[in-house]
């Protein structure tokens, strides 16, 4: 087995929609259920691929308005950025486009993007929406055209509470390192037939 890589994977997003909660779920398998507004805070998760150890840095970065002076001084370095929406909010996937990809194009130009659209389990929750009227799903066919306007590689819908749809650390990190060495390498982006959801 070869030395370990590192990669650094970088989420931004609107607040409140759920970044926080897709890392622990993903690096610990459970689901947090008291909201506190992350600043910054930095997870990571060790897997193989391909033979290789793989040291994924899951950077956490605030939303919130409040810290968007503060919020590109994480990006530097960046591999990747999974950058999320809330598929139960109509502003937090009109702010990718809005907000989100001018901030990523400025600060971190040519890192790759995966789009994240979270809280799946509650998209098709009728209950959810009578408790909420203001509340809009996005359906996957508009989180897949919002994928191609923004040049995303990747579409991914994931619900940190059930964990499903989420994809495998491993399976990600084989994302992730692949887009490291097109970087390295300068060959153009295309889909990795290995990465599944």
């Amino acid at each position: 087995m070869s030395a370990s890589r590192f990669i650094k994977c970088v989420t931004v997003g609107d607040g409140a929609v759920g970044k926080t909660c897709m890392l622990i779920s993903y690096t610990s398998n459970t689901f947090p259920t008291d909201y506190v507004p992350t600043v910054f805070d930095n997870f990571s998760a060790n897997v193989v691929v391909d033979g290789n150890t793989v040291n994924l840095g899951l950077w956490d970065t605030a939303g919130q308005e409040d810290y968007n002076r503060l919020r590109p001084l994480s990006y530097r370095g960046a591999d990747v950025f999974l950058l999320a929406f809330s598929l139960i909010s109509k502003a937090s996937y009109e702010n990718v486009s809005k907000k989100w990809i001018p901030e990523l194009k400025h600060y971190a130009p040519g890192v790759p993007i995966i789009l994240v659209g979270t809280k799946l389990d509650l998209r098709d929750d009728k209950q959810f929406f009578v408790d909420h009227p203001g509340a809009v799903p996005i359906t996957t066919a508009q989180g897949e055209e919002l994928r191609k306007q923004i040049g995303a590689p990747y579409y991914i819908e994931c619900s940190s509470k059930t964990q499903l749809v989420l994809p495998s650390a491993q399976s990600f990190a084989k994302h992730a390192q692949y887009y490291v060495e097109v970087l390295i390498t300068g060959f153009t982006f295309s889909p990795h037939p290995n990465f599944r959801t």
